[in-house]
């Protein structure tokens, strides 16, 4: 999974876990023991109560990590719900369990108290995050693009269209030699049968010329779509990633991936041209 694909609703439900695994050994009691008692039962930890462990603790965790997966396997389902909802549905049942817990509890240990404030961040960073646009925020910001790393597909580097930092040549394809004569960056003319292409050949879309092929790369965490028409997502566009627009598809993008599959962006708004 591609970090850069995280938003900071995520790192939230990270922490929030950690600190609820880290709550789990402390004690779900604050009663203090008087000399000479013994007091075992007393000094309990959520290892020793499986309810408690399973219905808070663990939950929250599981909860937690639907989340995160969702995000490496977008569109996947079970049972007709989607990973990230029932990652949610697992860290709200965390939450709720363990508010009734802590008032049933006479006298709530440190088990019990951060593990409320944990739950408090898990569930709402899991229900906040496509709500708040602050939470959907990358984790960790886009790279320059003088310093993106060249993707596998493409041009040498300095060659080619569209690549950031790159000149733009037209009427060449990338490695092609122009023809003896021709100005540099001048674009040749066209065939008469190139001219006379069918729009029906350009995807619906508007005519070649119209159109050059530039490298991209989106502010968050994108669903690629089959060029098919299919509604659940082939890939994820992550953001500090250049990839390949091939293709304007009404208004959207035909992309194409790293590991060379191409669908359709449909949400282009705010993406970064090379």
């Amino acid at each position: 999974m591609n970090i850069r694909s995280l938003t900071r609703g995520d790192g939230v439900v990270i922490g929030a876990a950690v600190v609820l695994f880290i709550a789990s050994f402390l004690d779900l009691s604050g009663y203090d023991c008087p000399s000479g008692v013994d007091c075992s039962g007393y000094s309990a930890n959520a290892w020793d109560s499986l309810s408690v462990l399973m219905g808070i603790y663990i939950a929250g965790i599981i909860g937690a990590a639907l989340l995160i997966v969702s995000r490496a396997l977008p569109g996947r389902k079970v049972a007709g719900f989607e990973l990230g909802q029932f990652g949610a549905a697992f860290t709200v049942y965390s939450l709720w369990t363990m508010f009734w817990t802590i008032i049933d509890a006479g006298d709530a240990g440190a088990g019990l108290i951060l593990g409320l404030l944990a739950t408090l961040a898990l569930a709402g960073g899991a229900v906040a995050t496509p709500l708040v646009p602050a939470l959907k925020a990358p984790l960790m910001g886009a790279p320059r693009p003088a310093q993106a790393v060249q993707p596998a597909y493409g041009s040498q580097p300095g060659q080619g269209y569209g690549y950031p930092g790159a000149q733009q040549q037209f009427g060449t394809q990338p490695g092609q030699q122009q023809p003896y004569g021709a100005q540099p960056g001048r674009q040749q003319p066209e065939q008469p049968e190139q001219q006379a292409a069918p729009q029906s050949q350009q995807g619906g879309g508007a005519p070649a010329g119209d159109f050059a092929p530039f490298w991209f790369a989106v502010p968050v965490a994108r669903p690629l779509y089959g060029e098919d028409g299919t509604p659940n997502p082939i890939a994820e566009l992550a953001p500090g990633t250049w990839y390949l627009a091939v293709e304007q598809r009404g208004p959207g993008l035909v992309a194409q991936t790293q590991d060379g599959r191409r669908g359709v962006l449909q949400d282009t708004t705010g993406i970064q041209r090379g």
